[in-house]
């Protein structure tokens, strides 16, 4: 077996180094501005490299990435989490091998770089199941004003695409050399990043408030573990919920319980839906609640479902949840994994996707629902706010992920949610972390895990709508667009060809494989062969 050189061991530590930094970016160390740095390495090792090795260290970046960012996974036990690393870092590795083979024909920029990575992020957000959006770098931004003001003209998309085009440029001066030019051309371009921050910042209009919604929600779960047989029988998690609705003292219009805060059905359980009703009725408010009932007679099948009651006690409208969590809510191909992979049964049965947009009018305010992890997608929010929403209210269980930074992650995602959408997010978690978000992405009143608390807060409804409202996901088109024209460019165009030079490069753990082919490297389009 070869032994990898000393310099495929520093490059593959650089890669690991960029995959680590972006981790550090994120809750729970939340460096934010870090991202703006942190592919720096990875964009350094790989240049004037060829796609085997490109995709190699991209991998490595990523598998480092994702195995820091989302540790909490490990509470499923390693079956779960080291697939679901090696799938995520398997498109950093695709973006990578992309930019790698675009380079060996000849064309290479630092924008075209960040428009493939959004690309790569597109295609985990949406593919397979529904896509898992958790990864996306923007989110480092989420406690950076002008970085929300961008979310408000581009989505998150937008912000990942400067990030990723900035580390880029900065990687181009370190390794500028001599060379005036090139110094001239990552200076333009960090300065165009800056402007277009800048301009976004200044011409953000602000959000135009036409109501106020008086919230309570409450916090009803401080168990930091799985509840006992005698917990669950003895209804401990409506009875908490309930008991803690005595503290509401201020006028209210809406009284949020979070989700699974209901353990039976709130439309058929006489104690869940008295309690309800009683509490709708003393308070003269509508009231949210959640719960996982049973969408078949014999129980195989589940809906996750928001039941909202008027004032008056009666049901008013229900949302069930549509966009699913792959392995967690349902199993694809259930038939055939499970018999290699006996822990999936530990998901007894599949939920439904519900076909109802979660719209309902509240004390004369139109408000969405969205469930737990659902507003990690933002066409998922947009759409409801396309069509009217003037507050989105997203209804969490976090619970399973003890005191790991998930929470503090998913409420990131409100804060861009807010930002993109120019809406107020209520965030209400059955254990925290709970918040309110104002319509630019600040974030009020924010509880502790574990903690029985209630919030009471009036919140705006806003109803001007943003860039990103107006037009979606125009940047995503716009990159999906650039890296098109520049495939269709890269295979009209002549083969370059490859430095014998070296011949050894790659990442350690497939280092023979990758050094073994002569990729070696690939002389950028201003160097002499």
């Amino acid at each position: 077996m070869r032994v990898p050189r000393r310099s495929t061991l520093v490059r593959v530590g650089a890669a690991a180094a960029s995959g680590a930094l972006c981790a550090v970016s994120r809750p729970p160390f939340d460096v934010g501005p870090l991202a703006c740095l942190a592919l720096v390495p990875l964009f350094i090792v790989w240049r004037d490299r060829g796609a085997r090795a490109s995709a190699g260290y991209a991998f490595v970046a990523g598998i480092v990435y994702y195995s820091i960012l989302c540790s909490w996974i490990w509470y499923f036990g390693t079956i779960a989490i080291v697939p679901f690393a090696a799938i995520c870092a398997g498109y950093w590795a695709g973006a990578g091998a992309v930019i790698g083979w675009l380079r060996s024909r000849g064309i290479t920029n630092p924008f075209l770089t960040a428009a493939v990575w959004v690309v790569a992020d597109a295609c985990v957000s949406r593919f397979p199941f529904g896509g898992f959006s958790w990864g996306e770098l923007g989110y480092a931004f989420h406690d950076v004003a002008p970085a929300r003001a961008v979310a408000g003209v581009g989505g998150l998309t937008l912000v990942t695409f400067l990030a990723v085009a900035l580390s880029a440029f900065i990687a181009d001066l370190v390794r500028a050399g001599r060379s005036a030019r090139r110094y001239a051309q990552a200076y333009l371009g960090v300065a165009l990043i800056t402007a277009a921050v800048v301009v976004s910042t200044v011409t953000r209009a602000q959000p135009r408030i036409s109501s106020f919604l008086r919230v309570a929600m409450i916090q009803g779960n401080d168990k930091n573990r799985e509840l006992t047989d005698a917990e669950l029988d003895g209804r401990y998690l409506p009875k908490s919920h309930f008991d803690l609705a005595t503290r509401i003292t201020d006028p209210v219009d809406l009284i949020v319980f979070p989700e699974s805060s209901m353990d039976r059905d709130p439309r058929t359980d006489p104690y869940v839906r008295d309690n309800l009703v009683r509490i709708a009725r003393e308070h003269h408010a509508w009231v949210l609640a959640n719960a996982t009932v049973d969408a078949d007679p014999a129980g195989r099948k589940a809906d996750n479902l928001d039941v909202l009651f008027g004032p008056d006690g009666e049901i008013v409208g229900t949302y069930s949840k549509h966009h699913l969590v792959p392995f967690g809510e349902y199993v694809p191909f259930r038939g055939a994994l499970e018999r290699w992979i006996p822990a999936l049964k530990n998901v007894p049965r599949d939920f439904v996707r519900g076909k109802t947009t979660g719209l309902f009018d509240v004390a004369g305010t139109r408000v969405a629902t969205v469930i737990c992890f659902e507003s990690a997608f933002g066409p998922e929010v947009r759409s409801r706010v396309h069509d009217g929403a003037a507050v989105i209210i997203v209804s969490t269980n976090n619970r399973s992920y003890r005191r790991s930074a998930n929470s503090a992650q998913h409420l990131a995602f409100g804060q861009i949610r807010a930002a993109e959408t120019g809406r107020p997010v209520i965030q209400a978690a059955i254990s925290g972390i709970s918040a309110v978000i104002d319509a630019d992405g600040a974030v009020h009143d924010k509880t502790h895990l574990f903690d029985r608390t209630v919030i009471q807060r009036a919140v705006g409804a806003t109803t001007a709508d943003t860039f990103y409202v107006r037009y979606g996901e125009w940047a995503l088109e716009a990159c999906i667009g650039a890296v098109v024209i520049a495939g269709i460019g890269a295979l009209v165009r002549r083969r370059r060809r490859p430095s014998v030079e070296s011949r050894s490069d790659g990442v350690v753990a497939i280092a023979s494989r990758i050094e073994g082919y002569g990729e070696g490297e690939v002389p950028a389009p201003h160097e002499h062969v």
